[in-house]
Formats: C-alpha cells, sequence, structure tokens
C-alpha cells in the first residue's frame, strides 16, 4: 500500500506490535545513493529513537521495522552523504493502530475452543442414547406381545 509518494508499506494498516516491511523510492535513491539508512521513532517525542541501514534492491531501498506500541510512527531517510529526505522538514507520520485483542487467540481462549468440541461430542451422544432407549421401550414390549408387524408398503 502506498501512504505517501514513493513510500510503500506490505500492509494496509500500521498495527502496534506487528513488523512492517517499508519500501522507499523517493528521493535519495532516485539520485542513486549506495546506501540509505531509515531514521525512526515513535509518537510526539520520537520515543525508541533508532536507524538501521535498508536494503538496496532494483525497486528501492526495504527495511522491517517492528511497530511499538505508540500512537504514531515517525522517519524519515538519510544517505551515507548525510543528505536528508525529511517530507520538507515535516518528517512522516503515520498513524499506528491499536491490536484488537479478540482477534489473538490465547492460552485461555485456546483451552475454551476445546471445551465446545467436548460438549458437541457428549450431546451428540446423549442424544445416540435418547434414540436407543426410546427404540426399546416403543418396540420391545411389541416385539414381547406378537403385535410387530412390518409396514408393508407397495
Amino acid at each position: 500500500m502506498e501512504l505517501t509518494k514513493n513510500i510503500f508499506f506490505n500492509t494496509d494498516k500500521l498495527i502496534e506490535n506487528s513488523t512492517v516491511k517499508i519500501s522507499y523510492s523517493g528521493k535519495l535513491f532516485q539520485e542513486n545513493a549506495e546506501r540509505v539508512f531509515i531514521h525512526y521513532g515513535f509518537g510526539l517525542l520520537w520515543d525508541n529513537l533508532n536507524e538501521i541501514e535498508m536494503e538496496k534492491t532494483e525497486l528501492g531501498f526495504q527495511a522491517e521495522i517492528k511497530l511499538d506500541s505508540f500512537d504514531t510512527f515517525n522517519f524519515c531517510f538519510k544517505d551515507d552523504n548525510n543528505c536528508w529526505d525529511n517530507n520538507n522538514g515535516n518528517n512522516y507520520i503515520f498513524p499506528i493502530e491499536k491490536n484488537v485483542m479478540s482477534l489473538v487467540a490465547t492460552e485461555q481462549d485456546e483451552l475454551s475452543m476445546i471445551t465446545p468440541r467436548r460438549l458437541r461430542k457428549s450431546y451428540i451422544w446423549s442424544k445416540k442414547v435418547r434414540l436407543a432407549i426410546y427404540k426399546i421401550i416403543t418396540y420391545i414390549p411389541k416385539i414381547i406381545s406378537g403385535n410387530y408387524k412390518r409396514k408393508v408398503t407397495e
């Protein structure tokens, strides 16, 4: 997904505590920089500030980054000659969405997922037992009394 010109992410949304792959084909790539670094941080104060070298490919530079639990992901790019691409001094800032916990299975959720299967199996067996008892109650007296006749279909 292209979030801004020449910056692509491998996902539609940035979600906290996930890993995102960033592809950059902006100004520094177009000027044939040999090495490009992504300088990034989180939140308004650029917490957990870090800088890593991006891998050069035919389509641009790429890097994988683990997103922390903050509201925003802030970054800019620089090359090995200390030339910066910082969105004309505004930096690149994108919102990070909160992880929806109901979509993540925990150990307790996994155990609760096993329980319905057991309940379902016991329910099926109880239905089978009830059906067997019904047949015994219905047909045994007829067989004993001799009133058991097969229905003839014509």
